[in-house]
């Protein structure tokens, strides 16, 4: 495998390129290969796609937004030439690529990562898991369990669809040029949520507002909503956003009164 660097790193778009196969490895063993299509978003110059494309029975789609980086894939897996995509993730319509489920994996730009899992959230009917490469403070955070400090919106939003598992950390070192931060990689499993059993805009919105002011008391924070029921007076008000659990949250927003406008 090449590991030595033929693609210039780009500030622009958050490139540190992994060279160290033994983490490459371990991050595509991590996935459960139940899905037949996997896309690998960001390979840059494919040190996961070398043991991607070992995988017997997968289609294997790339998505790479840049020019330099795609000329390198092209080059090096000419096999993958037409599932090999120039394009900005965060604006492709992913349907028209595949429309089946399918299996996410990369190594994540750090600058837009909460923005990727957005998008997952967007398509998380076909998004049945995702293994990925973040900054280890993002992943803390959306692997994080109702009252632990880093548990916030991304959490919650999150964890009401997939069942998250931290895996592992990264040095900085063994990417070049070294980020300034550590990092980790996480796993997201589809859980069996189909419906979450309240209006999914509400939902944002509430777990949004709640932690935008996350060090005050839902009585506090959620005081410019309006609920039905007068449930203001109940003892779950007295929480702050970080002690609820998705369920919670999922019949906080069930309680809201109809004129409630996201």
């Amino acid at each position: 495998m090449h590991t030595k660097e033929k693609v210039k790193a780009k500030k622009r778009l958050g490139q540190h390129f992994l060279v160290d196969s033994n983490i490459a490895k371990n991050i595509v063993d991590a996935l459960s290969l139940q899905q037949r299509i996997i896309i690998e978003l960001g390979p840059g110059m494919g040190i996961l796609t070398f043991f991607l494309v070992q995988i017997p029975d997968k289609e294997i789609h790339l998505i790479e937004i840049d020019e330099e980086a795609t000329a390198y894939l092209r080059a090096h897996f000419p096999s993958l030439d037409n599932k090999l995509h120039r394009a900005d993730f965060l604006k492709i319509d992913i349907r028209q690529l595949v429309q089946e489920p399918f299996a996410l994996i990369g190594n994540f730009p750090y600058n837009i990562s909460n923005q990727i899992l957005f998008k997952v959230l967007e398509y998380k009917y076909q998004v049945q898991e995702v293994v990925g490469m973040f900054q280890k403070e993002v992943a803390l955070r959306i692997a994080s369990k109702p009252g632990k400090k880093d548990y916030g919106i991304l959490s919650v939003l999150l964890q009401a669809y997939y069942d998250i598992e931290y895996l592992f950390t990264v040095d900085e070192y063994v990417f070049n040029p070294p980020p300034k931060v550590k990092s980790a990689v996480v796993r997201l499993r589809r859980n069996n949520c189909i419906q979450l059993g309240c209006n999914e805009n509400d939902f944002k919105m509430l777990v949004k507002t709640a932690f935008n002011q996350r060090r005050k008391t839902l009585r506090n924070s959620l005081k410019t909503i309006t609920f039905t029921n007068d449930i203001q007076t109940m003892d779950l008000f007295n929480k702050r956003p970080e002690q609820l659990s998705v369920e919670e949250f999922v019949w906080l927003t069930t309680q809201i009164s109809t004129n409630f406008h996201t």
